[in-house]
């Protein structure tokens, strides 16, 4: 694996790369347009003295006259540093010569001759241009005229420029580096911030924030992001931490009451009739130290998706009926009317439907008072699902409670001692049910009556 490397120097290569390429850009074409400008000159400069030395010889009618215009040339181009001249006739007799240059035979040919640049036997480089000048010389009726400049000036200047133009674009792109490191230090300070506090929190302290106020744009959509995490991981650690203290909870007291009572047993000689008493009494408190445990990996079946309901179907009504038969003795004693409307067909495993509707109305006669009314509908509101509904009268629940009654361990009573006939997982249980069934379930309690709703996928009927 790739040694890994911070985003600080990623992006500061980043930004002194793409400044370095810019900035060698630049420089080529400065020096590019430098050298342009240079040979502009030089062309406007030999065209200019093209004409000068063409409108020269223009006048000139006979060999005499052709030496006097020379010899004011010669006078003329006294003082034009670096100028070179040839006139020669057409057979290549030289007429006029002045300055260094070394004429190649392209520029002094029968036939003017565009822009040159060579370099002479020495090394020494020149441009030049050539143009056929019209006489009124019967004998040679126009002459070959070439001009050149030395360009050494040109080059010694050139070199000179161009090492101060890289030099430039060294330092442009070093300091535009180094300005970049600065601006993405800068940048990432929001992000080094974020990594502190991140750091800062702990599992004793999930109430802490990352600010979101502070930082630009881009990183508040993580930072909140990352809040709305921390929230729901601190609300996982508080019930974490409930559901330890309620598992630790439900599971001293039989434990308790198992080694209260063999220790005691065991403190002096007992009867047989005494032994057989303890022994009930301890299988009793197993018995429902079993079903806790029971259900317990029940749960977590669910919550690992383990929990893979058997597909038949299901006529709810009469699972509804049948345990309202089932319950009929409690049912009587606490004088408790109970009645079923509706009727509908899901797929599912009976098994555990039953048992969720069982966990339900059990949880609905626990809470009703005396003379208290139970009333179950099931009806199709949708039309592709079925709405089963468990209301029973009795205690108002409070709207803080109503979220958390299908949390493991919860109960209404904030003293969360043990007491009851439950152990505080039933309703967890009736959940996991029937999400493992694609369905959901929902809870609301106002003005005495409480209502569990049951939302299942609907089938039709088998003939």
């Amino acid at each position: 694996m790739g040694k890994r490397h911070a985003l600080t120097t990623r992006l500061t290569l980043l930004f002194a790369s793409i400044s370095t390429v810019v900035l060698l850009l630049l420089g080529l074409l400065i020096g590019e347009m430098a050298e342009h400008h240079f040979e502009e000159l030089d062309r406007d400069l030999l065209h200019g003295k093209l004409e000068l030395l063409q409108n020269a010889l223009g006048k000139v009618d006979s060999y005499p006259a052709l030496e006097t215009v020379t010899k004011e040339l010669q006078e003329a181009l006294v003082g034009h540093l670096g100028l070179s001249v040839s006139v020669k006739t057409a057979q290549g007799k030289l007429i006029f010569a002045s300055g260094e240059a070394q004429f190649p035979t392209t520029l002094l040919g029968s036939e003017a001759a565009a822009l040159i640049a060579w370099n002479d036997s020495d090394g020494s480089p020149f441009r030049g241009m050539s143009v056929l000048a019209p006489t009124k010389i019967r004998e040679d009726p126009y002459l070959i005229v070439a001009v050149a400049i030395d360009l050494t000036r040109h080059e010694t200047f050139m070199a000179s420029f161009q090492m101060a133009l890289w030099i430039a674009v060294g330092t442009a792109a070093i300091l535009t580096s180094f300005l970049g490191w600065v601006a993405v230090r800068r940048g990432l300070a929001p992000l080094k911030e974020m990594r502190q506090r991140a750091a800062d929190i702990t599992a004793n302290r999930l109430d802490q924030r990352l600010s979101v106020a502070s930082i630009p744009v881009e990183l508040a959509e993580v930072a909140e992001t990352l809040n709305g995490m921390l929230a729901r991981l601190q609300d996982s650690f508080h019930r974490l931490s409930d559901f330890s203290s309620d598992l630790a909870h439900e599971l001293r007291t039989p434990v308790s009451n198992l080694l209260t009572q063999t220790q005691v047993i065991l403190s002096k000689p007992r009867s047989t009739e005494e032994y057989r008493d303890v022994l009930a009494s301890n299988a009793e408190e197993l018995e429902r130290l079993s079903r806790t445990v029971a259900d317990m990996l029940f749960l977590a079946k669910a919550e690992n998706h383990l929990l893979i309901p058997h597909q038949e179907q299901v006529d709810l009504a009469q699972e509804v009926r049948g345990l309202l038969e089932f319950y009929e003795v409690v049912l009587e004693e606490k004088e408790i009317s109970a009645t079923c409307h509706g009727h509908a067909f899901i797929s599912g495993d009976k098994l555990m439907l039953r048992r969720a509707i069982s966990n339900l109305l059990s949880n609905a006669i626990r809470h009703t008072p005396l003379n208290g009314e139970i009333v179950v509908d099931i009806s199709s509101p949708g039309g592709t699902q079925v709405l089963l509904k468990i209301t029973n009268t009795g205690e108002t629940i409070s709207a803080e409670h109503l979220p958390r009654l299908f949390d493991r361990f919860y109960r209404v009573d904030t003293s969360r001692q043990h007491g009851g006939d439950g152990a505080g997982l039933g309703l967890p249980i009736v959940k996991s049910i029937i999400e493992a069934h694609g369905g959901t379930i929902a809870a609301s309690s106002r003005e005495g009556v409480t209502d569990f709703q049951m939302f299942l996928p609907k089938i039709a009927p088998l003939t």
